[in-house]
C-alpha cells in the first residue's frame, strides 16, 4: 500500500522540521577533544553500526573502562573484538565497506557521545597480546579512525528513562533467551537453555 504522505526528497523533510540549530554542527569536531577523550574513556558500552553487502548490523560491545578500548591517538581507536557468537556480523560488514558509527553510553548519564568513522580489522599480535585478559587474547583488534566526534543531547534518555531505577524491569517480564529462539525454532529446548545460560556466560566473556 502506498503511503500518500510519505517524504521523498530531502527538500520536503527539511521543510518540517525547519532550521538546524547551529549548535547541533558546531560541536562536532574530527578528532577527540580532551573533553571528549575524557568522556568515552569512562565508557563501558557502545552501539556499533557497520553496512556491507548482506545489509546493516548494530551490535552491543561493552567491558569494563580501561580494557575496552585503547585511545591510540586523537583520530584512532583500538577496539578488541571480546568473545561472541562467531556470526561476524559486523566484522564481515567492516571488511567489505569499512563505514561505521559508535554510539557510547556510561550508566547514569542522560547524554551519549556519537563517533562516525571507518574501521579496519587487525590480527597484528603485538595488539592481540596487548589486550589480553586473563592470559586470553582477542581474536582481532579493530582500529577505528575517526571523521567525527559529537555529543547527543539527552532527551532521548530522559523520555525513556533507560536509567530510572523506577523504570527498570524484572528478567521474569519478559522472554527468556530460549524462550526468544524457541520462537524461530519450534522444538527447541528452551528451559535446558536457559539453565546453562548465565554460567556458560560468565564463564567464556574472553
Amino acid at each position: 500500500m502506498t503511503d500518500p504522505h510519505a517524504i521523498t526528497d530531502i527538500a520536503a523533510l527539511e521543510a518540517l522540521y525547519g532550521q538546524t540549530n547551529p549548535m547541533s554542527i558546531a560541536k562536532e569536531t574530527p578528532v577527540l577533544t580532551p573533553a571528549y577523550r575524557a568522556w568515552i574513556e569512562a565508557a563501558p558500552f557502545f552501539a556499533l553500526a557497520s553496512i556491507g553487502p548482506g545489509g546493516l548490523d548494530c551490535s552491543p560491545r561493552g567491558d569494563a573502562p580501561g580494557q575496552f578500548f585503547a585511545i591510540e591517538d586523537d583520530s584512532t581507536l583500538l577496539v578488541p573484538d571480546r568473545r561472541g557468537n562467531n556470526r561476524l556480523d559486523t566484522l564481515k560488514n567492516i571488511v567489505a565497506d569499512p563505514r561505521i558509527a559508535l554510539l557510547f553510553l556510561v550508566p547514569g548519564i542522560p547524554e551519549c557521545v556519537r563517533i562516525n568513522g571507518r574501521g579496519t580489522v587487525t590480527a597484528d599480535p603485538a595488539l592481540l597480546a596487548r589486550f589480553a585478559v586473563n592470559g586470553k587474547e582477542p581474536a582481532t583488534v579493530l582500529r577505528v579512525h575517526i571523521d567525527a566526534v559529537y555529543y547527543q543531547c539527552a532527551r532521548a534518555l530522559i523520555r525513556s528513562r533507560l536509567w530510572d531505577p523506577a523504570a527498570q524491569y524484572a528478567a521474569s517480564d519478559l522472554p527468556t533467551a530460549g524462550q526468544l529462539v524457541r520462537s524461530a525454532v519450534a522444538d527447541f529446548d528452551a528451559e535446558s537453555y536457559d539453565a546453562a545460560l548465565r554460567p556458560r556466560q560468565m564463564g567464556s566473556l574472553y
